[in-house]
Parts: structure tokens; C-alpha cells; sequence
């Protein structure tokens, strides 16, 4: 499966990506988890040793010019758009255990320096990994679904919004789903999160009327711990587990219906 993963910043996208890689991973799959939010710390979530030392794939400026054909630091030139990444994620990811991690590193804009190769190479290693890999891949992306283009977006099973009971958070959902369909990913889920009790999901499941919900996770403060003391995620509560592993097998329930 290919799956995406998006939501309003600070609703728990990191936390959900970490959760899945982790319940994927113990079922016997491979797993590829793509770290695309800038603002995210996938890495640490996994229980990765070394975290903060993992250079991401957009500050590797000596494979980028490799790749892209310019040289190191030069912008305004020409540049191979279709640079070749498929030993990229054998030779640049971290592993632990099953599961593979790559750091996409921050999508620049234009006009600031090398935009264009950088963002060649992301676009094409994001395509290849979506389209041509086997292994499970999910991606950690940011508010909004800037890595993904027409291309990719077929290639993804499925979109997953994480929602949680608030304003802001319902809003963006609307703007996420507006901005998938533009692109033809229609095949969108959400996942509430930070729920305390039964009104909050009531409140979610009303706002959001016509939305497939794959489930539910709990506010549980053992997670906010295991954040503090860089322990796995997938470890830090029984409650959160086991609501993730509801959430896993709603997940495949559902993909084996639309891929039959």
C-alpha cells in the first residue's frame, strides 16, 4: 500500500505515520516511512537511534548536482529534470528494524537559490517510491499536499486526514480534500485524534458528514511522554495501540474492497 498522511499542524499526522510504520512492520512488511514535513520529527517517533544527526535528501547538495547535472550551490542553470533515484533509498535511508525512513527535507520555493534541481530530485525519488516500489510506503506530509502532483496522486491508495475536534482542524480537512480531488486523489479517510470522550467524536462526525472515518485515537498524555523521553510511540500506551491497530485493520479491510 501507498498511503499519505496530512492534517492541520499539531493534530497528530507524525503520530498516526509512526503508529502505522510500526503495526506494518510487525505484520512482516517492509516499510518505507517518508519524513516530508519540515516541522515533523518522524525519526525520533520511530524510536530511530541518532535522530537528529539524519541528513535530509534536500540538503545533500553533492547528490543533488550529481543527479540533476549542475554544480554545487549554482542556481539559474540547466538541470536534468528526470534525475535517476532509484538506488537512492538503499543507500540513503536509515534503518531500523523493517522499516526504512527517508528525510525529504523542506520543498523550496522559487527564486531561492537552487529550487529547481533540489526540487527535481524530491519530485522524481517521491515518484519512484510511490509508483515503482513494492514495500509499503507512507508518507508524513505537511498541512497542505505540496509533494504530491498528478503523477503520484494515482499512485496513492489512500489519503489519510488526521482531524481533531476543533474549528481549524475541520476547516483544513475541507481545504485538504478541495486540493486532492483538484489533483485526482479522491480516495480520501480520516482518522480522528485527541479525543476525549464520546461529544468530541460526536462533534467530528457531524462536521464532517460524508467522510470515511477509519477511527479513532484518545488523547493520551503517555504519548506526550514518550515524546519527552525519545521512546517509540508505538510503545507508549496500550490504549493507543490498540486503537491504531483498529485503525491498521480498517485500513486493509477497506483496500482489498476498492482493489478487487
Amino acid at each position: 500500500m501507498k498511503i499519505a498522511v496530512s492534517g492541520k499542524g499539531g493534530v497528530g499526522k507524525t503520530l498516526l505515520v509512526s503508529l502505522l510504520a510500526g503495526i506494518f512492520s510487525d505484520s512482516g512488511y517492509s516499510v518505507i516511512a517518508i519524513d516530508a514535513d519540515p516541522d515533523a520529527n518522524l525519526a525520533a517517533s520511530l524510536g530511530f537511534p541518532d535522530a537528529v544527526n539524519i541528513t535530509p535528501i534536500s540538503e545533500m547538495k553533492e547528490l543533488i548536482a550529481e543527479r540533476t547535472e549542475t554544480g554545487a550551490g549554482k542556481s539559474g542553470s540547466y538541470f536534468r529534470i528526470n534525475p535517476r533515484v532509484d538506488d537512492i533509498p538503499e543507500k540513503y535511508s536509515v534503518r531500523h528494524g523493517n522499516i526504512r525512513l527517508l528525510v525529504m527535507g523542506q520543498v523550496k520555493r522559487g527564486g531561492s537559490g537552487c529550487y529547481c534541481p533540489e526540487n527535481a530530485l524530491l519530485a522524481a525519488l517521491l515518484a519512484h517510491l510511490l509508483i515503482a516500489r513494492d514495500e509499503v510506503v507512507i508518507l508524513d506530509m505537511a498541512a497542505g499536499i505540496e509533494h504530491l502532483g498528478r503523477g503520484t496522486a494515482k499512485a496513492v491508495d489512500k489519503l489519510i486526514v488526521v482531524v481533531e475536534p476543533g474549528r481549524g482542524s475541520i476547516e483544513t480537512t475541507y481545504r485538504i480534500e478541495k486540493l486532492a480531488k483538484d489533483i485526482g486523489l479522491t480516495n480520501i479517510a480520516l482518522v480522528g485524534n485527541k479525543i476525549n470522550n464520546q461529544s468530541e467524536k460526536d462533534f467530528l462526525t457531524s462536521s464532517l458528514k460524508g467522510f470515511d472515518f477509519l477511527g479513532f485515537i484518545s488523547y493520551d498524555a503517555a504519548i506526550v511522554q514518550a515524546e519527552i523521553n525519545n521512546l517509540p510511540l508505538l510503545n507508549a500506551s496500550d490504549r493507543i495501540t490498540a486503537a491504531a491497530r483498529e485503525i491498521y485493520k480498517n485500513l486493509i479491510k477497506k483496500n482489498k474492497k476498492e482493489t478487487r
